[in-house]
């Protein structure tokens, strides 16, 4: 069986956006390109609901580009359990209100059992300093938290 993982919004931003001037920007594309090609096939991929409307947002051209990577890729059910879970990532200080989805994102993936969460959020999720909170919180529910981590993270051999 294939390991799982989580796919957030911003890994189909990454992988569909437009070649940035920025350097960082640039590599974090070129890394989430060959993530998507390279080890894409070597895991069970996932998204939700709160994947699909952040990707349907903004620059209409760009939607349509994301939605199109995501297109055929499971959606985990964003259950009463996710949804306290999220709650909880705020309530109980892992994440700030402003962060709401992201909270909700964590959460989908923990109460699942997803092993792995993709993303280049460092502010609220892939960040040293929230990610102990966050596996705090989602134990103390009594679900393991996903492997917060980027595509770079996951590249393996």
């Amino acid at each position: 069986m294939k390991p799982t993982v989580y796919i957030e919004t911003s890994i189909p931003s990454y992988l569909t956006a437009r070649p940035s001037n920025d350097i960082r920007a640039t590599a974090n594309q070129n890394t989430t390109i060959e993530w998507w090609e390279t080890r894409k096939p070597q895991f069970e991929v996932f998204i939700s609901e709160f994947v699909v409307t952040e990707a349907s947002r903004g620059n209409p051209d760009a939607a349509v580009r994301r939605m199109v990577a995501i297109e055929g890729i499971p959606e985990l059910e964003a259950t009463e359990e996710a949804r306290t879970l999220g709650k909880a990532l705020i309530s109980e200080g892992a994440l700030p209100e402003q962060a709401e989805i992201d909270a909700f994102h964590i959460a989908v993936a923990a109460v699942n059992g997803i092993e792995f969460f993709l993303t280049w959020n460092c502010t609220h999720i892939a960040n040293a300093v929230i990610r102990p909170q966050i596996e705090i919180i989602c134990r103390d529910y009594g679900y393991e938290p996903p492997i917060i981590c980027t595509p770079q993270e996951l590249m393996g051999d």
